[in-house]
């Protein structure tokens, strides 16, 4: 009797368990085993801001799979707490230590899948080892956050980094009741993001007691009896009985390089449109491995969520023995900043010049519904749009309602790279309550239309 192949997967969140949930749904037969430093497994930590700020109530409502369901509901093998040493490409197996006994285990594998995540930064910096310095990326950092909050009850929060995470957590712990200071070392928050509709966010900020320095960098951090305190940069001190780092994600990648794994975009593993690594039998899928950026067809580390669960799927249907390909991404995101939705996809206007494009930038502000109909919102647009061809390189907008689900008709639109032409003759739904007869995607597209021809 033949055999079963065995496919050992490093890493249980989003990508190692898509990796090893397809991979079983293909194949029955396959022995498949997830390996899982942490407790967890399969959890959404996009939701931790709003389990923190206590919009979700419930931790379990952040786990979409437990150890003992996967092995039950899907019979995969999960094994937690169990930290991976090295991996032996030569014989096929991987050395892990159980955490909880100290002892090592063995595991022979024919097919492996990489899903060790990422990591955030953590600037090297005096006095970052203080305690209530946190970052917010595995549910352990939210649990953390959340019992200090619940515990302790601080007062003054400082945020280093105004990025997606740092907004979402700005809201979340003035919701919380903290004195929230962002510290971001930009001329704007949401990195790349054009003015047009960064300046809406940071007047949101204003509004909500939220108070930012920009161009500003950290430069140490001190405490008392081990507990921080004070936050000093460039440009002045802040009190902070809590501080959240949030600089950014650097991908996973040291098991990687021992196996001799090559590298790609900003360090992430170099794979293939099948997840495929150099290394024979080997892929890798999430926020370790990069992607290709359907704009620019280069490869990027965009480490997203949907990006992870797609390229996981996938993994796990190539190792079945499909021959699947994950074409790539957008760049597509949206992020909640108090009743704020703020939303891009494909370039900004600092990406597409870093690329070299020759293009130019259109901004409207257009109604999220019907004026004819109450509680309409207004909704700003921004489309970058390439100057010879007019095909949309990246759009951006800003609104309290509508923007979410108007961002992926133009994600769609830039997978299709369709023109700006062509995005204006879209025969988009209208209805009252819904939209107005010209939507904003329309708008934009006309009067970036108009710019084109007349040679702006």
């Amino acid at each position: 009797m033949a055999r079963r192949q065995r496919l050992v997967v490093i890493g249980g969140v989003a990508a190692g368990m898509s990796a090893a949930s397809s991979a079983k749904r293909i194949r029955p037969q396959m022995e498949v085993t997830v390996l899982e430093k942490d407790a967890y497994i399969s959890y959404g930590a996009c939701s931790l801001p709003y389990y923190i700020s206590n919009d979700v109530k419930d931790v379990r409502d952040l786990f979409a799979l437990t150890p003992e369901a996967a092995e039950k509901e899907r019979g995969i093998t999960v094994i937690t707490r169990h930290e991976v040493l090295a991996i032996d490409k030569n014989s096929k197996e991987v050395l892990a230590r159980d955490l909880e006994r100290g002892k090592e285990v063995t595991l022979p594998y024919d097919k492996l899948v990489l899903a060790t995540g990422g990591s955030p930064i953590i600037p090297r910096l005096p006095g970052v080892d203080l305690k209530h310095i946190f970052t917010v990326r595995t549910l352990n950092d939210g649990l953390a956050i959340k019992a200090y909050t619940d515990e302790e009850r601080p007062k003054r929060a400082v945020i280093v980094g105004g990025g997606y995470i740092g907004m979402e957590m700005s809201e979340s712990l003035r919701k919380r009741g903290l004195e929230v200071t962002v510290i971001e070392k930009m001329d704007r928050v949401l990195g790349t993001m054009d003015t047009e509709i960064t300046d809406i966010v940071e007047g949101k900020l204003a509004s909500e007691d939220v108070e930012l320095h920009k161009e500003t960098s950290v430069e140490r951090f001190e405490g008392e009896d081990g507990v921080v305190r004070r936050v000093f940069t460039d440009r002045g001190s802040f009190d902070a009985d809590l501080v959240l780092l949030a600089v950014g994600v650097r991908p996973n990648t040291e098991l990687a390089k021992g196996l001799g794994v090559e590298l790609g975009a900003r360090g992430a593993i170099g794979v293939d449109e099948h997840l495929c690594t150099n290394v024979p039998d080997i892929y890798a899928a999430g926020d370790c491995a990069e992607t290709l950026h359907l704009v620019t067809c280069k490869k990027v580390y965009i480490p997203l969520g949907t990006t992870a669960n797609k390229q996981g799927r996938i993994a796990g249907e190539n190792v079945a023995g499909l021959d699947s390909v994950f074409e790539g991404v957008v760049g597509s995101a949206v992020s909640k900043i108090f009743d704020l939705e703020v939303a891009r996809t494909g370039l900004t206007a600092v990406e597409a010049k870093g690329e070299g494009y020759e293009f130019f930038g259109s901004t409207i502000e257009g109604w999220s519904r019907s004026r004819a109909y109450p509680a309409g919102e207004p909704i700003t647009v921004t489309y970058i749009v390439e100057k010879e061809s007019g095909r949309l390189l990246g759009a951006q907008m800003v609104g309290t309602e509508g923007v979410a689900h108007r961002i992926d008709t133009l994600a769609a639109a830039l997978y299709a790279r369709m023109t700006v032409d062509e995005v204006a003759r879209l025969d988009l739904a209208y209805a009252p309550p819904f939209a107005s007869v010209w939507d904003p995607i329309l708008i934009a597209a006309n009067v970036a239309l108009k710019k084109l021809k007349n040679g702006s």
